[in-house]
């Protein structure tokens, strides 16, 4: 395996790259000036010939720009006063990206492309210089700190050495609840100390075993966030008493004193209603090309939702493109197949403070925490990631809403969307002859 690199300049578009100058600039203002390139870094399992080359260029070439791709960085003498940043995806998994080009080219027969990544290289020209920390903040505003790293020189291999760990048990019969503590350190876990506990008790009282690392993370991801499903079906105490109805049976209580024009409720990967007869073109045979005829078929309605909070928080944009990916996911997988017709997005976030634009209630003061993206940051990036997921599948975000507040109160306790909320919903529609999933 080798790695071929292809330029191609700008690396951003010019939107793109002024928001990127003001955050640097907000940094440090004797930065004079921001250019871009984009690096292409192909790995190849065996030497390409001249006309497969072409085939790879014009692959990754604008239609208008046919010989817009050097073999060779402008960036390669830079002057004094200047440094360049280089930030790519994370290399211990091939993008989505990646994944689409490789197909286009097996599908015109260059087999031998195996990996497709783009980095972007910024050169950033200074009155003076920088020192290391202002050089690492810098960084950290012009990349995707949870998808992307910095490339401390050029990649030529995109095999590191990286090699999961083998599996192992964790021995909390012969160690106890120290065991778990030790796994939760060493692979990041986050459990807290009702989990240790419950997890101890659980393994040694009931199963009488020792718990796999695999079981363990897997404990973890169950246990995270936005997949938390299982507490809606937990014991409700309330001051000692135990309450009747779990969460989810309070829910689905409501359907007893609403309208019972349900479909699918609480069995599936979205809900539906009872639909109408409509005309629809169907194709006349659906195993081969054929032509349409317009048919009356009955068509359900379909609505569904989720939230995508934390990563939304951390990487605004490709954390509200999961979120819209996750949910569209869901309307196509109901029933036996459903097809998305419309999305709408919701944003719950602190206090913007807008450059040039001071509100009185604002805190000017108010810190926020390293790990999550700035109120600002969040809803314009968010708005992109969840319009950019949805364009790429042609559904158009047609309403949502979005929220800003921040306070202190007389006592002190301060109330503010840090964690954001970024909603995600979807309209779509199914075949009524769909609606129950087949059994193999």
């Amino acid at each position: 395996m080798r790695i071929l690199k292809f330029y191609k300049t700008p690396g951003l578009r010019a939107g793109q790259l002024k928001s990127k100058l003001q955050k640097v600039l907000e940094i440090e203002t004797s930065v004079t000036d921001l250019e871009t390139e984009l690096c292409y870094y192909v790995e190849i399992a065996e030497p390409l010939e001249e006309e497969e080359i072409r085939v790879l260029k014009w692959i990754l070439s604008s239609p208008f720009e046919r010989e817009c791709l050097r073999c060779d960085s402008v960036f390669s003498n830079i002057q004094d006063h200047a440094i360049v940043i280089e930030i790519g995806p994370r290399l211990n998994f091939s993008t989505a990206f990646s994944t689409n080009v490789v197909s286009i080219c097996k599908s015109v027969k260059l087999n031998k492309v195996t990996r497709i990544e783009a980095a972007i290289r910024y050169c950033i020209k200074l009155k003076g210089t920088i020192d290391k920390k202002i050089e690492n903040d810098i960084v950290n505003v012009l990349g995707d700190k949870m998808t992307e790293c910095r490339y401390v020189k050029p990649i030529e291999t995109f095999d590191h050495g990286f090699r999961p760990e083998k599996w192992f048990d964790v021995d909390l019969i012969k160690e106890g609840r120290k065991a778990l503590e030790k796994v939760n350190l060493k692979l990041g876990l986050a459990f807290d100390d009702w989990d240790l506990d419950y997890y101890t008790k659980l393994f040694l009282d009931k199963l009488k075993r020792n718990p796999t690392s695999v079981e363990c993370f897997d404990l973890a991801q169950s246990n995270s966030e936005h997949s938390r499903h299982w507490f809606f079906k937990g014991r409700v105490i309330l001051d000692g008493k135990e309450e009747e109805k779990s969460l989810i049976d309070m829910i689905i209580d409501t359907q007893n004193y609403s309208n019972p024009n349900n479909v699918i409720k609480f069995s599936d990967n979205s809900s539906a209603i009872e639909g109408f007869q409509v005309p629809v073109l169907c194709p006349v045979e659906t195993h081969k090309s054929s032509h349409f005829d317009l048919k009356d078929i009955k068509q359900h309605l379909i609505f569904t939702a989720e939230t995508h909070n934390f990563p939304t928080g951390v990487a605004p944009f490709s954390g509200a493109t999961t979120g819209t990916g996750g949910r569209l996911r869901d309307i196509q997988a109901i029933g036996r197949g459903g097809n998305y017709i419309a999305g709408t997005a919701g944003y719950s976030v602190g206090n913007l403070h807008i450059s040039g634009y001071d509100l009185p209630w604002e805190e000017k003061d108010a810190v926020y925490p390293s790990n999550m993206a700035s109120p600002l940051e969040i809803i314009i990036e968010a708005s992109n990631g969840a319009s950019d997921y949805g364009n790429k599948f042609g559904e158009p975000v047609v309403c949502g809403f979005a929220r800003s507040y921040g306070a202190t109160n007389h006592a002190g306790i301060r109330r503010e969307w840090i964690k954001p909320i970024m909603f995600s919903g979807g309209l779509g529609t199914m075949d009524a002859n769909l609606t129950n999933k087949a059994s193999f």
